[in-house]
């Protein structure tokens, strides 16, 4: 698939070159398709015209004309390109057919529009009022009476365009006018009937008046408020300086010391009071001058509390006498202070009740106020409409006006200002179609090629691989090639003849393939230097990738190294490396993850100088991932880790199954194999997207083009011996 960033011109040929076959068999069909409809062609000869389209009509400016026109169409000034559509359209060229029908009866308008070429003259920096008209034939004659029709025919319908437009605008304006009038009459009674139901001239005038007398009136109540709250001090004031529990006991008192007789009953009543305490010097409360003294005062203290009664017109409560005979007495001053007293307190209650009553006023008005927003919103409301029917109605009176005038005017002045000529010859030019054949099909093949390839979601190179960027590429396999490794005569004991020898052994045996995979092999130890990874699943997208053939190689560049290499086919559904070995398959990993035996035995086997051992799959189990996920699985490879320095687990394709996650979640690390020319970049990314979990090293390309290697390295004859041995070692 093409890669959207960093394409250079070598990844353009090399997609060019893949799809060769396409590429050239588009280029062929469409140069000889264009080569002969080229050859076919016959002569053309072209007649033209020119035009200079300007119409009579001016229109004012905008500031002189007012609106008239707005129910003038004036494309020739507005629109150009809307204009050449119009006069390619069938209903004109039929016109033309018309006036030269007996001449030419077979010419039809399909045929005029294919032939006919219109289009507006521009020099350099502007567009002219000039249009070239150009028509194309086969006969010079015919060309040009054709041209000569349409210049008639187009002269005509911009006439016709020029009366029927200012005739439609008028008629427009006329149709307008009763309902603007209509319109304008609803909108004042509207209005007049939305100021008397509210009995209202201006709302927001009104609204603004409300506004000033609440702000006055919160602003005199503040003041009102300052004034109470300076009285109220005061009157606590006084209070005090009385020494008077209360204000009402000091306003009656203040009554009672100004009436006249209650003043000379007190007095009495002390007179009484020094005689009756002289006659006690003398004589015993028994004495006649005694008692006559006290029923004296007691009529006297009787007196004053019905005149206090009378004064203060309520009954008042049991008091001593000596408590009635102190109300009542004040010196001047003490009168002087309790008139201030009774000034400054109906002072603060006027004051009070002022502001009460002003609040209630507030309050009033704003309720009113509360009104006024819908008020004023549906005023302005009504007030707008009435002025845009009204502007509206005196647009359409002015343009009514206007047009009027205009329509006696009407109409456009073409001046030709070259001619119709007899047709000259412009082709065909076989070397020119030829040439530009030529490059469409360059251009047509290169799009078949560049379309295959993107309709191509395949990965076809390792660059390409690891610029998916989805794995680190560990490396990349050589595309095996049989005719290179014709020379080498590979020997197995079991086979009879080294045409049965099967192609994953002599790819595995293949001289370039097995120095990548040793490249690949390093590549894996230096991923983290100190750590060792004892198990690794090789997995792959899709069956028939090549993993197995990876599997075989890695365990094979392991064992040259001197190490202890178990490959264990985990394919449990499909089992295959026994069948490449000729070995039995009764007996293992099944078996022992099923419990049927007690200890797996792997096959031991030589290659090359490598030794490495192989465990079968064993019988094919009904649930084979049961069997992986059982605790079996586990010990087998806690116990084979101890006796091996690398196991490369052989497992199934990852997509459609669960299999192959299973057992990578066993080992110590997981490697993807991915066949070039076969594995989508979808696929990779699903495949990588299960196996991210799991933290994988790293992917192969399997099967490239480009890896570098040895060309010179020759497989020298003689044969490389593989042999095989029953025994398991332990």
């Amino acid at each position: 698939m093409i890669e959207s960033t960093d394409v250079g011109y070598g990844q353009l040929l090399a997609i060019l070159w893949r799809r060769r076959f396409w590429f050239s068999g588009v280029f062929i069909s469409v140069f000889l398709v264009a080569s002969f409809f080229a050859l076919q062609k016959k002569p053309t000869y072209m007649s033209s015209m020119q035009l200079l389209v300007e119409p009579n009509y001016q229109p004012k400016p905008e500031r002189e004309s007012g609106t008239a026109n707005t129910f003038i169409e004036n494309n020739f000034q507005i629109d150009y390109a809307t204009q050449l559509n119009l006069l390619r359209g069938s209903v004109l060229i039929r016109k033309a057919i018309d006036k030269v029908k007996k001449e030419y009866p077979r010419l039809t308008i399909a045929a005029i529009q294919r032939n006919l070429l219109l289009e507006q003259i521009r020099t350099e920096k502007t567009e002219t009022k000039i249009f070239n008209i150009a028509f194309s034939a086969g006969d010079p004659i015919e060309s040009l009476k054709i041209l000569q029709a349409m210049r008639e025919v187009y002269q005509e319908y911009n006439l016709e365009q020029q009366q029927k437009r200012l005739s439609d605008g008028l008629g427009f304006v006329n149709k307008q006018l009763p309902l603007a009038r209509q319109n304008l009459r609803s909108a004042e009674v509207a209005l007049k009937q939305f100021r008397a139901a509210n009995n209202l001239i201006d709302p927001q005038a009104e609204a603004n008046t409300l506004v000033a007398g609440i702000r006055a009136i919160e602003a005199e109540r503040e003041s009102l408020k300052a004034q109470y709250r300076e009285a109220r001090v005061r009157r606590e004031l006084l209070q005090k300086n009385l020494d008077r529990p209360g204000g009402e006991r000091v306003l009656d008192s203040s009554r009672l010391s100004q009436s006249t007789r209650y003043q000379n009953l007190l007095t009495n009543i002390q007179e009484t009071e020094l005689a009756l305490a002289e006659r006690r010097s003398m004589f015993t409360d028994s004495h006649p001058l005694v008692r006559e003294l006290l029923e004296k005062r007691q009529n006297i203290q009787k007196l004053l509390r019905e005149e206090k009664e009378k004064i203060l017109g309520k009954a008042s409560p049991a008091e001593s006498d000596t408590a009635l005979q102190k109300q009542g007495q004040y010196s001047p001053i003490d009168l002087e202070t309790i008139t201030t007293l009774l000034n400054t307190d109906l002072a603060a209650r006027g004051l009070q009740e002022r502001e009460r009553s002003l609040a209630k006023t507030e309050a009033q008005l704003q309720a009113e106020l509360a009104r006024f927003p819908a008020w004023i919103s549906e005023y302005n409301r009504l007030s707008q409409e009435v002025e845009v029917r009204r502007t509206t109605l005196q647009q359409l009176l002015q343009a009514q006006q206007t047009l009027a005038i205009e329509l006696d005017r009407g109409g456009f002045n073409w001046q030709v200002v070259e001619s119709p000529r007899a047709g000259v010859k412009v082709g065909p030019n076989r070397a020119r179609d030829l040439l530009v054949a030529g490059v469409v099909a360059l251009f047509v093949g290169g799009i078949a090629a560049f379309a295959r390839e993107t309709l191509d979601d395949s990965i076809h190179t390792s660059d390409q691989l690891e610029r998916q960027g989805v794995l680190p590429l560990l490396g990349a396999t050589p595309k095996w090639r049989p005719l290179e490794a014709r020379g080498a005569n590979l020997g197995f004991p079991w086979r009879a003849s080294p045409e049965e020898t099967s192609p994953i052994l002599s790819i595995v045996g293949w001289q370039p393939f097995r120095e990548s995979l040793d490249l690949i092999y390093k590549t894996l130890q230096l991923l983290e230097p100190g750590t060792t990874r004892r198990s690794l699943a090789i997995a792959s997208t899709l069956p028939g990738e090549g993993k197995s053939t990876l599997t075989l190689g890695l365990a094979l560049s392991a064992g040259r190294l001197h190490r202890r290499v178990l490959v264990i086919d985990a394919n449990l559904r499909e089992p295959f490396l026994h069948e490449l070995f000729q070995l039995p398959n009764d007996q293992g990993l099944s078996n022992w993850l099923a419990g049927e035996s007690d200890r797996p035995s792997p096959h031991a086997l030589s290659f090359a100088g490598s030794s490495i051992d192989l465990l079968t799959a064993g019988p094919k189990p009904k649930d084979p991932v049961k069997l992986l996920t059982s605790r079996r699985m586990e010990e087998l490879m806690e116990e084979f880790g101890r006796l091996y320095d690398l196991i490369l687990l052989d497992t199934p394709a990852i997509l459609g199954r669960v299999d192959a996650l299973q057992i990578a979640s066993q080992a110590k690390g997981t490697i993807l194999v991915a066949r070039l020319d076969r594995v989508t970049q979808s696929q990779i990314a699903e495949a990588t997207e299960r196996l991210r979990p799991l933290s994988p090293l790293g992917i192969i390309a399997n099967g490239a083009r480009e890896v570098s290697y040895p060309r010179e390295i020759a497989e020298r004859n003689g044969q490389v011996s593989f042999s095989k041995e029953s025994s398991a070692r332990n």
